[in-house]
C-alpha cells in the first residue's frame, strides 16, 4: 500500500519551499484597530496598512456583497492616537459624525461618515506638533461636546499629565479643552450613563500598572456641565486587591464592569448604588478582560431583548481558548454561543448583530458577523465580514495546528504553558532520524498573552520545516492574578527560566534539535531573548526585535505610562544592574541579530546599538537592522518582510545545516562573513 509520505520530498528541515513568502507575511499584516456600528446598523472598521506604511483608515462595509468596502478616512489622513504610545480607542461613532485621532498632528477631526468626500475639521486646538493627545472618547449630546481622555506632553514628554477632558462640538469655534477630572496619574474608560447625567471612569497612580490596581470612579454632571460629587465605587478599600476596568452603564442607567476582587479572574460585576454595592454576575475562574495596553477596549456589550430581560453579549477566556456568550444578568445564567473563533478581543452588537473580533488556528484576525435569534441566546448565521488576510485560506494545507501544552516551570508543582507548531509541508517529509530546528517565541508586555491563533509569520517557519513554540510564561495575562504575578520581581528570572524549561521540555519529548534551538521575541520579548542568551546556554542562536538590554536605561528613558513599570518587576538597584544583558556581555556566547526601530520611544535605539557594539568587540558573530520611521513594532511592509527574512537566513548560516530555499541575499554578519 502506498501512503501520502511516500509521495513527498525527503529534504532537511529548514530547507523546504513553501508559498508562505515573506511578501505573503507581510501583505497579511493588516492590523484592526476597532469596529462600530452607525444608527443604520453599517458596520466600520479601523484598519492598519502595512502596503501604506502602517497608515490607518477607518472603513465602512460595503453596500452590497461583492462590492468593495469604502474608506472614510482622506488619504492625507490616518486615525491612530500616539496617548500612552500604545494608543487605541482612536475614533467614536454617532450618528452620522466620527471624532478621531489623526496620526499626524494628534489633532481631534470631525467628519460626516454619510456625506460622499466629507473634509475632516479640526475641533482641537493646533499646538504647533503632535504633543497632545486624546483617546477613548465619547459623545455628550446633552452639552453638545466630547469627553475623552487626555495626555498633555508639552512640557515633558517623559512625565507627561493625563486628565479627562471636554471637547466643544461647535462648529467653527475650537476652545482650549476643559478639564473634567485630573490629578491622578492616569485615566481611561470615561462613560456617561444613558441621561448623560453621571460619568463613570478608571484611573491609576504610579507605581502600578492598571492590571496591579486600580479605582472605580462615578462623578455627577452639573447644570454647567462640571463633574462634581465623585464617589470611588471599586479599588478604594485597602483590603480587597483588585483591577476594575471597562465600566458601562445599561440602557436603564445602572453601572456594570470588571474586576477581579476575591477570586483573581476579571469577571462582570455590577454597582447597587442604592446600597453602595458590588455584586459579581457570573464568579469563573476566567478572564472576561485583557490587560489595559491599548485604550478602547469592549469586551462586552448590553443587547436588548424582546422579552425586556438583561443581557449581555461577552467573551470569557480560559485555559488558552475564548469563549462567548449571552449572560442574563437577572437568572445569572450563561448560554454559550459555539463560533468557529478560539480567540475573541472585542464585541459590537446592532439589534440582533454582533460583530466579533476573533481569529482561531486556520482563520486569521478577522471580523464576524454573528447572528442571533429572536430570544438572543441562540446563534442563528456566523459569516466573517473582514479578514487581515482573506486569501491566505488558499495555503491551509501548509497551515501548522498549535498544540496547547503545559510543561513543569522550575518552581516545583508549577506549571506554564505554550503553543506548539510542528513542522508542516504537504509536500516535504525529513528523514526518520533528524529532529527539526526549533525557534522559541518570548511575547512583549511582558503581561501580555499569546494565542494560538493563525500566524502567517509563525507558518513562514513550519512551512520551511522549523518547529516553533510561543511560551506563556509566568507573568502572561489569561491564567488569572496569580499566575501574573509571578513575575513580580522576578523579570529577567522567571520568563527566562519558562522559557528554558519550555525548550527542554520539546527536547525532552523528541521534538526538537538540541544544537538548533533559536529564540526570538520583540520589546519585553526581546528582553527575554537577551537575558536567556546571556544568563543561560539552552540557545544556540537569537534574534532580538526592539529589545530591553539595559533595565536602568529602560527605566530613566521610556514614557510616563510603564515609566514605574519596573519597580514591581526587577526591585532594587542590585537586579537592575544583575539582570541588565548589556552588562554581562561577557557571558553571550553565540550569534545574535538585532533588530531596532530609529522612532522607538518605548525602548530607545541606543539599546540595540550597545549590545551590538559589544559583541562585536567580543568577537561574536552579530547584525545589527535599524529603520528610518519605525516605531516600536514594525509596520512598513518592506521592513516586516526584511526581519523575517533576515532572522531565517541568519539561522540557517550559523546553526542550521541546511540551505533556505527562498532567494534571500543575507546581510553582513560582523565575525562571521570577513570581507
Amino acid at each position: 500500500m502506498s501512503s501520502s509520505q511516500d509521495n513527498k520530498i525527503t529534504a532537511p528541515f529548514g530547507s523546504w519551499k513553501s508559498p508562505i513568502t515573506a511578501d505573503v507575511v507581510s501583505g497579511s499584516s493588516k492590523r484592526l484597530g476597532g469596529t462600530a456600528v452607525d444608527p443604520q446598523g453599517n458596520l466600520f472598521w479601523l484598519e492598519s496598512r502595512p502596503s501604506e506604511s502602517g497608515r490607518v483608515v477607518l472603513v465602512k462595509e460595503a453596500y452590497k456583497a461583492g462590492d468593495e468596502p469604502i474608506d472614510i478616512t482622506p488619504p492625507e489622513f490616518a486615525v491612530r492616537t500616539l496617548a500612552q504610545e500604545y494608543g487605541g480607542g482612536a475614533f467614536r461613532i454617532s450618528g452620522d459624525t466620527v471624532i478621531f485621532s489623526n496620526y499626524k498632528d494628534q489633532r481631534l477631526y470631525k467628519q460626516s461618515i454619510t456625506s460622499k468626500d466629507s473634509c475632516p475639521v479640526p475641533i482641537t486646538p493646533d499646538y504647533g506638533g503632535p504633543v497632545i493627545s486624546y483617546a477613548d472618547g465619547i459623545f455628550d449630546s446633552r452639552f453638545n461636546r466630547y469627553i475623552t481622555v487626555m495626555e498633555d506632553r508639552r512640557v515633558s514628554s517623559i512625565n507627561s499629565t493625563t486628565t479627562i477632558t471636554a471637547v466643544s462640538l461647535d462648529d467653527g469655534n475650537i476652545q482650549e479643552p476643559k478639564v473634567l477630572v485630573s490629578g491622578n496619574d492616569f485615566y481611561a474608560f470615561p462613560r456617561l450613563d444613558p441621561k448623560g447625567e453621571r460619568i463613570a471612569w478608571i484611573e491609576w497612580s504610579h507605581p502600578n500598572m492598571p492590571w496591579d490596581k486600580s479605582e472605580l470612579w462615578v462623578g455627577h454632571i452639573s447644570e454647567t456641565g462640571d463633574v462634581y460629587n465623585c464617589v470611588c465605587v471599586a479599588g478604594y478599600d485597602s483590603n480587597i486587591v483588585e483591577s476594575p476596568t471597562e465600566p458601562k452603564w445599561s440602557p436603564t442607567g445602572e453601572l456594570f464592569f470588571i474586576t477581579d476582587r476575591k477570586n483573581g479572574f476579571w469577571n462582570l460585576h455590577k454597582w447597587v448604588e442604592a446600597k453602595n454595592e458590588v455584586l459579581p454576575l457570573y464568579p469563573l475562574n476566567a478572564e472576561f478582560a485583557r490587560p489595559l495596553w491599548v485604550f478602547g477596549m469592549n469586551s462586552y456589550e448590553f443587547i436588548k431583548s424582546e422579552a425586556g430581560k438583561a443581557l449581555i453579549a461577552c467573551t470569557y477566556r480560559q485555559n488558552g481558548k475564548s469563549y462567548l456568550g449571552i449572560l442574563d444578568d437577572v437568572q445569572g445564567s450563561f448560554s454559550l454561543l459555539d463560533i468557529p473563533f478560539t480567540d475573541i478581543d472585542n464585541i459590537t452588537s446592532w439589534n440582533n448583530y454582533l460583530y466579533v473580533e476573533g481569529a482561531s488556528a486556520i482563520q486569521p484576525s478577522s471580523v464576524a458577523k454573528v447572528t442571533l435569534d429572536g430570544h438572543k441566546l441562540n446563534l442563528v448565521d456566523f459569516k466573517i465580514v473582514w479578514s487581515s488576510s482573506s486569501d491566505c485560506l488558499k495555503y491551509e494545507s501548509y497551515f501548522s495546528r498549535p498544540e496547547l501544552i503545559e510543561f513543569p516551570t522550575e518552581v516545583p508543582g508549577q506549571n506554564a504553558y505554550a503553543y506548539y507548531y510542528p513542522p508542516t509541508n504537504p509536500l516535504y517529509q525529513a528523514s526518520q532520524e533528524e529532529k527539526p530546528p526549533l525557534l522559541l517565541k518570548s511575547h512583549g508586555g511582558p503581561t501580555a498573552e499569546t494565542h494560538g491563533i493563525l500566524n502567517l509569520s509563525f507558518q513562514y517557519w513550519t512551512s520551511r520545516g522549523w518547529a516553533f513554540v510561543d511560551v506563556n510564561y509566568g507573568g502572561s495575562t489569561g491564567y488569572g492574578r496569580e499566575f501574573r504575578e509571578r513575575l513580580l520581581g522576578r523579570w529577567g528570572i522567571v520568563d527566562v527560566d519558562d522559557c528554558c524549561s519550555c525548550a527542554r521540555f520539546l527536547l525532552e519529548n523528541g521534538k526538537a534539535d538540541k544544537e538548533r534551538l533559536c529564540i526570538t521575541g520583540g520589546s519585553a520579548g526581546g528582553y527575554t531573548t537577551l537575558a536567556a542568551l546571556a544568563f543561560r546556554d539552552t540557545f544556540k542562536a537569537g534574534a532580538s526585535l526592539y529589545g530591553v538590554a539595559d533595565l536602568s536605561l529602560l527605566r530613566a528613558e521610556t514614557h510616563k505610562f510603564e515609566s514605574r513599570y519596573l519597580d514591581k518587576l526587577v526591585g532594587d538597584e542590585k537586579a537592575y544592574f544583575e539582570r541588565s544583558p548589556i552588562n554581562f556581555v561577557d557571558k553571550f556566547s553565540c550569534p545574535i541579530i538585532l533588530f531596532q526601530g530609529l522612532e522607538d520611544k518605548v525602548v530607545p535605539p541606543d539599546q540595540a546599538r550597545k549590545i551590538y557594539k559589544a559583541l562585536k568587540e567580543k568577537g561574536l558573530p552579530v547584525a545589527l537592522v535599524e529603520y528610518e520611521g519605525e516605531q516600536h513594532g514594525f509596520r512598513k511592509a518592506e521592513n516586516i518582510k526584511f526581519t523575517i527574512e533576515q532572522q531565517m537566513v541568519f539561522f540557517a548560516r550559523l546553526i542550521g545545516r541546511f540551505d533556505v530555499a527562498d532567494p534571500i541575499t543575507p546581510i553582513k554578519i560582523d565575525n562571521f562573513d570577513e570581507h
